[in-house]
C-alpha cells in the first residue's frame, strides 16, 4: 500500500461520525486545514493518549483554523463511547472496511506479540484549506502527536 502523493489533491471521503452524522473532507474546503489522522482502535492505551492530546489542543488548533478528524475501524457506537468516557471535543470516524484507510495507504501488514496480520498503520495527513495534501506523518509517537502535528501547521501554513 503507497501513500497518496504530497501536492495532490486528498482522497475524498464521507463517514459518519460518532454521532451517526456523516462528515465529509469537502465540508472544510476552503475553511479550514484538516489534520486526517488514522489509528487502531478506540480506548486502547495508545489510542487514547494521542486522541487525549487532541482533545486538549482543541484551542490551539481552532487558533491556526484547523479541523482535526480521526478515522479508525470502530463503529460510529463504540466511537461515541471513546467519546463520552475520555470527554473527545472533534469528529471520531467509522472506516469499518477501512476504505478510506486503503486509500491512504494506511492499512497494511502489522505485526504484534509476534502475530502478523493486516490493520491500521497509525499514520497522520495534514490537508490545507485548498484540499491539498500537504505533509504525511508515518512515524507518529502518540504522546506528543497533538504537539507535533501543531508545529507543522504553524511552520508552513
Amino acid at each position: 500500500m503507497s501513500f497518496p502523493k504530497v501536492g495532490n489533491k486528498a482522497p475524498a471521503f464521507s463517514l459518519l461520525n460518532q454521532k451517526g452524522k456523516k462528515v465529509s473532507l469537502k465540508d472544510f474546503a476552503g475553511k479550514k486545514n484538516v489534520v486526517v489522522y488514522f489509528y487502531p482502535r478506540a480506548m486502547t492505551p495508545g489510542c487514547t493518549v494521542q486522541a487525549c492530546g487532541i482533545r486538549d489542543y482543541k484551542k490551539e488548533f481552532a487558533k491556526v483554523k484547523t479541523e482535526v478528524l480521526a478515522i479508525s475501524p470502530d463503529t460510529p457506537e463504540k466511537l461515541e463511547r471513546f467519546e463520552e468516557k475520555k470527554e473527545l471535543n472533534f469528529n471520531l470516524l467509522s472506516d469499518p472496511d477501512h476504505k478510506i484507510a486503503d486509500k491512504y495507504g494506511a492499512w497494511g501488514p502489522k505485526q504484534f506479540m509476534g502475530k502478523k496480520f493486516d490493520g491500521i498503520l497509525r499514520t497522520t495527513f495534514v490537508v490545507n484549506k485548498e484540499g491539498k495534501l500537504v505533509h504525511i506523518m508515518d512515524k507518529v509517537k502518540t504522546k506528543t502527536h497533538h504537539d507535533d502535528v501543531l508545529d507543522y501547521i504553524k511552520e508552513n501554513l
